[in-house]
């Protein structure tokens, strides 16, 4: 069971990206702030969840949140960065977005580039353990995976549409074959290395 809250007194907003291990596309982030005691029997990590699941929770996360908001950096972003730096930007530029100033951050992971003057919390498994940012999970997982589908009939080759930019045999297997396109991200290694 998922925890509601962290702490009674603060206003919270969970924050959690998406497609950190991609090798093409922006990386993806979310930050919500859930009303105090929500209960969602659905809501949970979004890797722990179908995609239909998924579709189905987006709205009603939208539509539950007192406010919610969604980040990206693009590949040319993560390749000046590095990809856990962007990560911590995409965060930064959803925490920014928020229509309601929130008094506490809870950041899904070990690490985070403070925000500003807001203190945050990190917690391992975050998105496992607490519903702002399982919500935050799945907002900004179902936004990169409707861009990185959207991308995907412009760059026909890659199978995008079923792998989302993360690094399968056939993604890897259509760069050795028709070269990287503007969305890869060129600071990784694109083609594995031969055993």
């Amino acid at each position: 069971m998922l925890l509601s809250e962290y702490s009674q007194e603060f206003i919270e907003a969970g924050c959690d990206e998406a497609g950190r291990g991609c090798l093409a596309g922006p990386v993806y982030a979310a930050a919500v702030i859930l009303p105090k005691g929500y209960k969602n029997p659905l809501l949970r990590d979004s890797k722990k969840i179908t995609e239909p699941i998924r579709n189905k929770l987006f709205p009603q996360i939208k539509k539950d949140a007192l406010a919610w908001s969604v980040g990206y950096c693009s590949p040319k972003e993560i390749d000046k960065h590095n990809i856990l730096n962007a990560s911590f930007l995409a965060m930064h530029k959803a925490i920014k977005k928020l229509s309601i100033k929130p008094e506490l951050l809870l950041i899904d992971g070990n690490r985070f580039n403070a925000y500003k003057d807001i203190p945050h919390h990190t917690v391992i498994k975050g998105d496992d353990k607490y519903l702002s940012i399982a919500a935050a999970s799945i907002l900004a997982k179902v936004s990169r995976d409707r861009y990185m589908k959207n991308k995907a009939k412009l760059f026909p080759f890659y199978d995008w549409q079923t792998n989302k930019g993360y690094p399968t045999k056939a993604h890897r297997k259509a760069i050795c074959e028709h070269g990287s396109c503007p969305l890869h991200r060129m600071s990784f290694r694109l083609i594995a290395k031969e055993d």
